[in-house]
C-alpha cells in the first residue's frame, strides 16, 4: 500500500502522487525509436530555455514552491526534473541508459515532473511519502548521500528510499528488473484528470517497450 502521510498534508494543499505498478517487463537496451525520441525532444527542451529562462517555467516555479513548504531549500537542492532540465540546458543531454530508465527521463522531460522508478523486489512492506528526518538518508544512484531532513522522502519498511530529488542504489531498476513500482510526484495544481491522463499515457508507452502489464493508482 502507498500513502501520503498527513505531515505533507499539513504543509502543501492537494499534494498528490501517481503509482503505477508494473508485472512481468523486460528491461534492456533502449529501441532506436525510444533514443531518438528522447534525443529530439532534448534538442526542443535546448531551445525553449534559450526563448524563455527556466526560473520562469511554471512547473519550475510551482515545484520551487513545495520545496519551500516543506523546509527545502530550492537552491541547494532540486527536483530531479529540474536537474535534468538544467543539464539539457547546458547541452550535456541524457544518455540512454536502459529502456526504464528511459522511458521515465522522458516523461519526467515531458511532464517537467520528477518521476522515480523502483524495483519491486527490492522493496519491503508498506510505501509512505512523508517529510524526512535527520535518520533519513541513502546513497544515492548519483553516488553520493543525502540527508531527507526536511525533504520530501519516499520510505518502505526498511528506511528511506526515493524521492523528487534523487532515487537510492537501494531500490534501483536494471537490466535484471520483472516488477517495478513507478511514482509520480505531481503539482499540487493538477487537476485529478490531468493526473489520471498522465498515468494512464505513462502505462501504455512502457508496456508497449517493456511488455507485461500494470495498474495504476491517484493517491490524494
Amino acid at each position: 500500500m502507498v500513502t501520503i502521510s498527513d505531515t505533507i498534508k499539513q504543509h502543501v494543499a492537494h499534494f498528490k502522487i501517481g503509482v503505477i505498478t508494473y508485472e512481468q517487463i523486460v528491461v534492456g537496451a533502449s529501441p532506436n525509436m525510444l533514443k531518438g525520441k528522447l534525443r529530439q525532444f532534448q534538442e526542443l527542451l535546448y531551445f525553449d530555455m534559450e526563448q524563455t529562462p527556466l526560473a520562469d517555467w511554471p512547473e519550475v516555479k510551482e515545484w520551487r514552491s513545495v520545496f519551500k513548504q516543506v523546509g527545502t531549500d530550492p537552491s541547494r537542492y532540486r527536483p530531479s526534473s529540474e536537474s535534468l532540465l538544467r543539464r539539457i540546458q547546458k547541452q550535456s543531454f541524457i544518455p540512454s541508459i536502459h529502456s526504464a530508465a528511459d522511458v521515465n527521463n522522458f516523461f519526467s522531460l515531458y511532464y517537467k515532473l520528477p518521476i522515480g522508478i523502483y524495483d519491486r523486489n527490492n522493496l519491503h512492506g508498506d510505501i509512505v511519502v512523508t517529510i524526512g528526518t535527520e535518520a533519513d538518508e541513502y546513497i544515492g544512484i548519483n553516488d553520493r548521500t543525502t540527508n531527507f531532513e526536511k525533504k520530501l522522502v519516499t520510505k518502505d519498511a526498511q528506511g528511506a528510499f526515493g524521492s523528487p530529488i534523487v532515487d537510492s542504489k537501494r531500490t534501483m531498476v536494471t537490466d535484471k528488473t520483472t516488477h517495478a513500482i513507478q511514482i509520480v510526484y505531481f503539482l499540487p495544481s493538477f487537476t485529478t484528470t490531468t493526473c489520471e491522463q498522465i498515468l494512464q499515457a505513462m502505462k501504455k508507452m512502457f508496456i508497449q517497450i517493456h511488455g507485461g502489464h500494470a495498474y495504476t493508482q491517484l493517491i490524494l
